[in-house]
């Protein structure tokens, strides 16, 4: 069977092992279609079963994706290359709306943090044996989280939100375990679940974040673990409101087991308030917050509070590996947390003016958007790739939500981050051109 790869095995691991090998050594090329149950259970010799339970392992480790009668097939891509990292390429002096940074004008300058790090590290040198996490930064992140009323508990620093998730669903969870996420989500969590050998069961959200209805049947499913993001949910822009919060933790607490994990990345460079998910019964949970979006993506630092077993699991893990964070960034990223060096009040309300400017040309020529909070604004489109071509001939780049959708439908982010009020305008008008006016794509929800 596939032609010049005959598949072997007798076993459900054997059938599998011999297919990742196939992908590995390029003899199954991405995207090529697998053979139905019953055929490559009669070719093999072997039950149904036997050949439904191989696809099933090979789909928890993220090589194969499986669409019901459409059978399975090849991912089109390997898990373990980044859907950011395809490049989108960029014509000279078209507008790169894609790439969902920060502005950099609004980033701080880090000369007279990164010298008081120094003198601070001159004074007290980090040697094998010291504490891994900064006492000043350690203060400063307690009593942000205190400030919002999260449940006391141990702290841990990482190298920012992707890493601290991974660190924690790694402590909890096994290969095969699935783990409920936004839909449309961040598109890194929704590459490392499949690296991990992680199944993602998607969510679905309005502007509010998750749906109660669409998180009660993710929990229905037997998911282990819960990803939330509180603000600035990327690609939307969706932020949890207290009535959202106070639903979802009411379907929360039928599920006391299952490991939550907020990623409030946003902190900083936000002007929506923060409404906690963890409830009094919640067993096992971490609230994360980085350095990223208000001082630079190349600080790579966060902060992570949560119960005593995962975060102790987690800093345990890390003192076997990495060991710590430079404390020559945890003292950087705590200078600027105390000196106020990016005034979260003006820095959020640039932001917000910047996506307001947007979503108010877009609604006026009939177009649907969303985009509460953060950097970002998601277009629902009826067709992302042709939508994304004519903007390109009109000299502008936007990220295709390919890059972000489990099931949800079609759509794109634009990074606002950067867009002047002209530019707005003048996008909007390129993008009612390219759309019609009143045709927007499906709802978010």
């Amino acid at each position: 069977m596939l032609g010049d790869y005959p598949l072997k095995g007798r076993r459900a691991s054997e059938i599998a092992a011999h297919i990742e090998q196939g992908v590995s050594s390029g003899l199954l090329a991405p995207g090529t279609a697998l053979p139905p149950l019953r055929d490559l259970a009669a070719e093999l010799g072997v039950n149904p079963n036997t050949v439904a339970a191989a696809y099933r392992l090979l789909r928890d480790r993220g090589v194969i994706e499986t669409a019901g009668r459409k059978g399975s097939r090849i991912l089109p891509r390997p898990a373990l290359t980044p859907r950011d990292q395809i490049a989108i390429p960029v014509p000279p002096n078209a507008r790169d709306l894609s790439g969902g940074n920060p502005d950099p004008a609004l980033l701080p300058d880090l000369g007279p943090a990164l010298a008081a790090a120094a003198e601070a590290a001159r004074a007290d040198p980090v040697l094998y044996g010291h504490s891994a996490v900064d006492p000043a930064l350690l203060a400063l992140a307690r009593a942000s989280f205190e400030a919002d009323g999260l449940p006391g508990g141990p702290i841990v620093v990482a190298s920012g939100s992707l890493d601290t998730i991974e660190r924690i669903l790694g402590a909890r969870l096994r290969p095969g375990d699935a783990v409920a996420v936004e839909d449309p989500g961040w598109g890194s969590l929704l590459d490392l679940l499949p690296a991990m050998g992680l199944r993602q069961v998607p969510v679905r959200l309005d502007d509010e974040g998750p749906l109660p209805d669409a998180l009660a049947a993710a929990l229905a499913e037997g998911v282990r673990a819960v990803v939330v993001t509180s603000r600035a949910q990327n690609p939307t822009g969706a932020a949890l409101t207290a009535r959202r919060a106070e639903a979802l933790q009411a379907v929360l607490a039928g599920h006391p087991g299952v490991l939550l994990i907020e990623d409030d990345h946003g902190h900083g460079m936000v002007d929506q308030p923060y409404h906690p998910l963890v409830g009094a019964d919640t067993r096992h949970w971490a609230v994360v917050r980085s350095a990223a979006k208000a001082y630079g993506p190349d600080l790579r630092v966060s902060v992570a509070v949560g119960d005593e077993e995962t975060i102790g699991r987690v800093a345990g893990r890390l003192r076997l590996g990495a060991g710590w964070v430079s404390h020559l960034l945890q003292r950087t990223v705590a200078e600027l947390w105390r000196s106020d060096a990016v005034p979260v009040a003006r820095v959020a309300a640039v932001y917000r003016a910047r996506r307001d400017a947007l979503l108010g040309e877009l609604a006026a020529h009939g177009i649907e958007a969303h985009g509460q909070s953060g950097l970002n604004v998601w277009v629902p489109v009826p067709d992302e790739t042709s939508a994304l071509a004519a903007l390109v001939q009109r000299g502008w780049v936007a990220a295709p939500g390919a890059r972000y959708r489990i099931q949800s439908p079609p759509g794109l982010r634009v990074t606002t981050a950067q867009l002047e009020a002209a530019q707005a305008r003048e996008l909007a008008e390129d993008l009612a051109a390219v759309l019609g006016a009143g045709r927007g794509g499906s709802r978010l929800v």
